[in-house]
């Protein structure tokens, strides 16, 4: 800490950063520990936290993270829309499909930014907005490949018709960016994704990850 810095503050974020690391939230007790501070400072500063929706406590007294958190993460996707652009832009034009960003939203995954060829005659209309479970189409199930301890394969997936009839989808996921789980993918009208697509996914989905840094 420097003379510039809020103690409080430092361990405010502290806190949320523990939290959001867990599934199944921490007890005050073991904060105090991981924070290295005594009990009450740990009560005052969730109960700060509580007050902003930053934190919830459930019946058995766990520290979960809490919906405000949501809130200051949707402004956080036009900061993102726009880093990940130059990559997609490259991707939709090299490929000749529509390149999207899809970060998780809750349980689903969510089309962030989307950008369209501009040289093809027919393309996929990917919209904005967009949503689909994780376990079902290409940006999610890259999405949850990431998720694996020991990835295997080729660090890819396609799939064909599981959002819409005809069309096929590649993409893969974001590695390596604090706080933002999501993938880079395309989608086309075709039975089958070219095998020249899924590497392709792969170094557009580290350029985004990149500008993301």
């Amino acid at each position: 800490m420097t003379a510039e810095t809020s103690q409080t503050l430092d361990r405010g974020l502290r806190v949320l950063k523990l939290l959001a690391d867990t599934d199944h939230g921490l007890t005050v007790t073991e904060l105090s520990h991981k924070l290295g501070v005594n009990r009450t400072v740990v009560y005052r500063l969730l109960a700060t936290l509580e007050q902003h929706s930053l934190v919830r406590r459930d019946l058995g007294g766990r520290a979960r993270v809490g919906l405000g958190v949501l809130r200051l993460g949707r402004q956080v996707h036009p900061l993102v829309r726009e880093a990940a652009m130059p990559a997609l832009r490259s991707l939709a034009e090299d490929v000749g499909a529509t390149a999207h960003l899809t970060l998780v939203d809750g349980t689903e995954a969510l089309a962030v930014a989307v950008v369209e060829p501009t040289w093809t005659d027919y393309h996929v209309a990917y919209r904005t907005g967009f949503r689909h479970p994780l376990d079902r189409g290409a940006a999610g199930k890259a999405i949850l490949l990431a998720r694996q301890q020991s990835p295997s394969g080729p660090g890819y997936a396609f799939t064909h018709g599981e959002l819409e009839a005809g069309a096929s989808g590649a993409a893969a996921p974001l590695l390596g960016v604090t706080g933002i789980e999501g993938s880079v993918g395309v989608v086309m009208l075709s039975d089958a994704v070219p095998e020249r697509v899924g590497p392709r996914v792969v170094e557009a989905a580290r350029e985004v990850a990149e500008a993301l840094r």
